[in-house]
């Protein structure tokens, strides 16, 4: 609970069985968070023994993807505060107390993995991916005109429901970019919003969507494009209803 309102922690899991159950209880430990919810994407064998021995409620999401795993979380619970954290020991549960602070004030608080002091050794933040993210970041910031961005691919997130509600059914999608289009989408509806700088830590064990060198360029690559794919979309939507 925080300030009078319930919250609620959402992990999406694919490949996490090492980590999960610790990454569960670290983030518990903060005190705030009354439910915790573990969105099984077609989980590798034995993770959901893994999570039975936390108090994670589990349910489940048959279509492979990101965005797919992380609606099933959103519309699982009726939380006020809904956080989205990864269960790979990437982030930092203490961190969620800084997600709350600034909720009192902001509708969606976004985490960044770019703060050099905070990148943590072993991280997949390398300096060529951070200079990448911030770069894309900064276009974006430029494109639409809003409030500074420093990172378009930090998972970690905390959205007020009344938040979410406003543009979930613009935010579809089942693949990775569907965090991306999350934030764009706030910053097209005006959604009030800020980026803080979190902790960004070492993955345990190997990423499935960008562990090798490919995988991320094409993803770097597709961000690039879709910044610009929805930024054409907005020019349109507003030209249309001006004319």
């Amino acid at each position: 609970m925080w300030h009078g309102k319930k919250v609620a922690v959402i992990f999406p899991t694919f490949r996490e069985k090492k980590s999960i159950k610790s990454v569960i209880r670290e983030f518990d430990r903060s005190g705030y968070v009354d439910e915790l919810i573990v969105v099984d994407n077609n989980a590798e064998e034995g993770t959901v023994e893994e999570v039975k021995k936390t108090r994670a409620k589990i349910v489940y999401e048959k279509r492979q993807g990101y965005g797919h795993a992380i609606r099933k979380g959103l519309s699982s619970t009726y939380a006020d505060l809904l956080i989205v954290a990864e269960p790979d020991g990437t982030f930092d549960g203490n961190d969620i107390i800084k997600l709350l602070s600034y909720s009192d004030d902001f509708d969606l608080v976004l985490g960044s993995r770019t703060h050099v002091s905070l990148i943590h050794k072993g991280s997949d933040m390398t300096s060529v991916k951070q200079i990448l993210a911030i770069w894309l970041a900064k276009m974006a910031t430029w494109l639409f005109f809003c409030p500074l961005l420093t990172d378009l691919g930090c998972t970690l997130r905390l959205t007020h429901r009344t938040a979410w509600r406003r543009i979930e059914k613009e935010v579809r999608g089942g693949d990775w970019i569907f965090s991306i289009k999350w934030i764009l989408v706030a910053v097209m509806r005006k959604v009030h919003y800020i980026q803080i700088p979190v902790n960004f830590r070492a993955r345990v064990g190997t990423s499935s969507f960008v562990g090798t060198f490919i995988k991320k360029a094409i993803w770097g690559m597709n961000e690039f494009f879709y910044i610009w794919y929805l930024w054409f979309r907005f020019q349109y939507e507003k030209y249309y209803r001006t004319h």
